[in-house]
């Protein structure tokens, strides 16, 4: 897993999702149902790569990801990337690995 940090990292995430789909998921510091949604996210075993934003310390990256991907911002909050665009989400406590393994199935 990788922290997104920059605006260019992100940039060259959108830009690899034509290629490979990837996973993204905006973690906030302060919500339990993140801490719950990263441990999900660390233990879900697929081949795709899998990024992190921290939404307090990253929050021009968060803003960046909602206003390109036209996703409402929520935190925690699990996309697939695919083609440039987010083709899925789930948010909260649905972030889950069994729901997140299905849609990858279903999506990629």
């Amino acid at each position: 897993m990788q922290r997104i940090k920059t605006i260019e990292q992100w940039r060259e995430v959108l830009q690899q999702s034509k290629h490979k789909p990837c996973l993204i998921l905006k973690f906030s510091m302060t919500c339990i149902s993140s801490i719950s949604a990263l441990k999900e996210f660390k233990a879900l075993e697929t081949n795709l790569p899998k990024y992190l934003v921290i939404v307090q310390k990253d929050r021009d990256i968060s803003n960046i990801i909602e206003k390109e991907l036209k996703v409402k911002h929520e935190s925690p909050q699990l996309l697939i990337l695919k083609d440039e665009k987010g083709i899925w989400q789930a948010t909260h406590y649905k972030i889950k690995q069994a729901l997140l393994s299905e849609a990858i199935s279903m999506y990629v």
